[in-house]
């Protein structure tokens, strides 16, 4: 058997860990102290995704691929037959290290299969962040996967050392998860969740009463869902997204369209990962956080599964017609942004203009609001700026007008010229 050098190490466990979408990196403040290297800001960490979805300026990387467990969905499951590699924490650190002095990084995203047992390989994650925190005393940006059934004590030192957790849910019910990762129970997932969330509050308590209590994963937790191994509907997705950020606090749920890495009778023959899929349910997502709505008001027994023809927003205003139009100049802040083409920040403006002269159309395109959806559902100063009868066919028709090629299934391009840029930033 051939000994592989470092630098095939390195390749085979950076390729292993591009099909973990949570690499997260904002959201955190930790200070640079006397001596230290590095630190972090409020704002985020830079960050750019290659083509095939790594984040290249955090060092994203398995300490191992060999695991265990034997989940369908994964590359790097027990009976996939790939090359193996592993890295020591020594040589993590120094990696992360060298990367950092040479403004390669910006920070680590650190994860791994599971060795030996969840306990063992915990150990193994903590000891990096560890060592780089006290030897090397780093400041900079550590994000650590938690391992599913790892000692509590053990999730509270990781909490400790990095400035994000996660723990991956991966498929949305417990149902699911037995028949595609029958290694993993359901509440060895949930569980670190909670704990994480209890000490976060804890931390954030204490350090109200005393500004040198230590933090406690400052970043928050994130996890992730893959989007179509499983027959779940959009419905139980974004239910169960909407239940970790209410009870459990949760700063991201990322959802990654499946995509076959490995042949398994459990798993679904697509003709394509359902990229298409992934992007309205970001959509949906970033309704939930930032929009007032909740899972109910998007779908419901009735409609289970997103609408892939336009936006969720577009969609549920398409159902509520009774609701519009609205007047632009008197429309409380949280009825704005219920209107499809305005967002957050275009919402924000308009209740700051209005108060120095009444608005209209030109108005409202200064303020970017893209009345090429908007105007369907807006009056300003009494007029109507649809143009057409606001009824269900005609006003769809005129909704997909602008969409004269096939809805795409293909990876949306992040710096192609687009119809709606507005779509990048998860304005709606």
């Amino acid at each position: 058997m051939s000994i592989l050098s470092f630098q095939q190490r390195l390749e085979i466990l950076a390729d292993s860990a591009k099909y973990d979408a949570s690499c997260s990196c904002s959201g955190t403040s930790r200070q640079g102290t006397p001596g230290g290297v590095g630190g972090t800001v409020s704002s985020g960490v830079c960050h750019t995704w290659t083509a095939d979805g790594r984040c290249v300026s955090l060092l994203k990387i398995l300490l191992t691929n060999a695991c265990i467990y034997d989940c369908a969905y994964c590359i790097n499951r027990r009976s996939n037959d790939i090359p193996r590699a592993s890295l020591t924490p020594a040589e993590v650190v120094n990696l992360t290290m060298d990367f950092y002095r040479r403004n390669y990084i910006e920070g680590l995203f650190l994860s791994t299969g599971v060795v030996r047992s969840p306990d063992w390989t915990m150990e193994q994650l903590i000891s990096v962040a560890r060592k780089l925190r006290e030897e090397e005393r780093y400041n900079g940006y550590i994000h650590l996967k938690l391992v599913p059934g790892a000692d509590p004590l053990l999730v509270a030192e990781a909490g400790r050392h990095a400035d994000r957790v996660s723990v991956n849910i991966e498929l949305p019910t417990r149902r699911s998860l037995a028949l595609m990762a029958p290694d993993k129970s359901r509440e060895s997932v949930i569980n670190p969740m909670r704990q994480v969330s209890g000490l976060i509050v804890s931390a954030r308590a204490e350090r109200k009463r005393f500004r040198t209590a230590p933090q406690f994963a400052p970043a928050g937790q994130s996890t992730q869902l893959i989007v179509g191994a499983t027959p779940e509907s959009d419905r139980e997705i974004i239910t169960l997204s909407e239940g970790l950020y209410r009870r459990l606090d949760m700063k991201r749920v990322y959802y990654s369209a499946f995509i076959p890495v490995a042949h398994d009778p459990r798993l679904p023959a697509l003709p394509g990962p359902p990229l298409l899929r992934e992007h309205r349910l970001y959509q949906a997502d970033w309704l939930l956080r930032f929009y007032g709505f909740s899972a109910h008001e998007l779908l419901d027994e009735a409609r289970p599964n997103l609408d892939m023809r336009f936006d969720p927003k577009s969609d549920w205003a398409v159902r509520h017609l009774e609701l519009f139009p609205v007047e632009v100049n008197r429309a409380d802040y949280e009825v704005l942004l219920r209107v499809p083409g305005i967002g957050v920040r275009s919402a924000q403006r308009i209740v700051s203009a209005r108060r120095h002269g009444r608005l209209g159309e030109v108005e409202l395109k200064k303020l970017g609001v893209v009345l090429k959806r908007a105007k369907y559902f807006l009056t300003a100063g009494g007029r109507y700026l649809g143009g057409i009868r606001l009824d269900g066919d005609g006003l769809v028709a005129r909704l997909l007008a602008p969409a004269k090629r096939p809805a795409r299934l293909d990876q949306l391009e992040l710096f192609a010229t687009v119809p709606d840029a507005s779509a990048i930033s998860g304005e709606l």
